[in-house]
């Protein structure tokens, strides 16, 4: 039984505290400065594990995580980054290379003992891309979304070559990159003001 404050339990169909929306959505940001703070192995390791409660098509979990932290690693992702994009990396604790697995379908009979959907993928190299690449988005997306629950910042990116890249760390051709995303404690003195966002009526339509 939760020991937690009644105010501070999970109740279904309750939205979170204001404080928990502000720190998810509200007042994070998408940093490119970082504190000189290490992140913990074992923090990313929750962030991951949280990321993969995420819903995925057929419960697949496509997505594939590398976490980029010790110089030798990040001398090998040095040369796949555009320019721009070199000296926050490398000053970032670490960087997340959020890749997909062309052999997901795999541990579908595992993931989804529902229904036989392995059949559906196994020598169809276009739907399992498709699949792969798209539901990997999502977990790319629940991983930001875990990491701040969690305490930590992040800067998503594109900006890198993926060629290089996975030739790199993935030369076997199983798993491709989809793109980066630094981890950290970020430092808000280097933050611009926030862009502006779409309003709900340029964003979105209610049929």
């Amino acid at each position: 039984m939760s020991t937690a404050p009644a105010a501070l339990r999970f109740t279904p169909g309750n939205p979170l505290p204001d404080a928990s929306i502000d720190q998810i959505f509200r007042e994070a940001r998408t940093f490119t400065g970082w504190l000189p703070k290490p992140v913990p192995a074992d923090l990313l390791r929750q962030v991951v594990q949280l990321a993969l409660l995420g819903p995925t098509s057929a419960n697949g979990s496509p997505g594939r995580f590398v976490f980029v932290t010790s110089p030798e690693a990040k001398a090998r992702l040095k040369p796949a980054l555009a320019p721009g994009n070199v000296d926050k990396t490398m000053a970032a604790p670490a960087t997340a290379i959020v890749a997909w697995d062309m052999e997901f379908y795999e541990n579908l009979p595992r993931l989804f003992p529902q229904a036989d959907m392995r059949q559906y993928f196994v020598g169809n190299t276009k739907l399992t891309e498709e699949t792969a690449f798209r539901n990997s988005s999502l977990q790319g997306a629940y991983f930001i979304l875990a990491a701040r629950s969690l305490g930590l910042d992040c800067g998503p990116m594109s900006g890198f070559d993926p060629d290089k890249l996975n030739a790199e760390f993935f030369p076997d051709g199983k798993w491709r990159a989809n793109f980066l995303c630094n981890v950290g404690y970020g430092d808000r003195s280097k933050l611009h003001p926030r862009n502006p966002r779409l309003s709900f009526d340029e964003a979105a339509r209610i049929l």
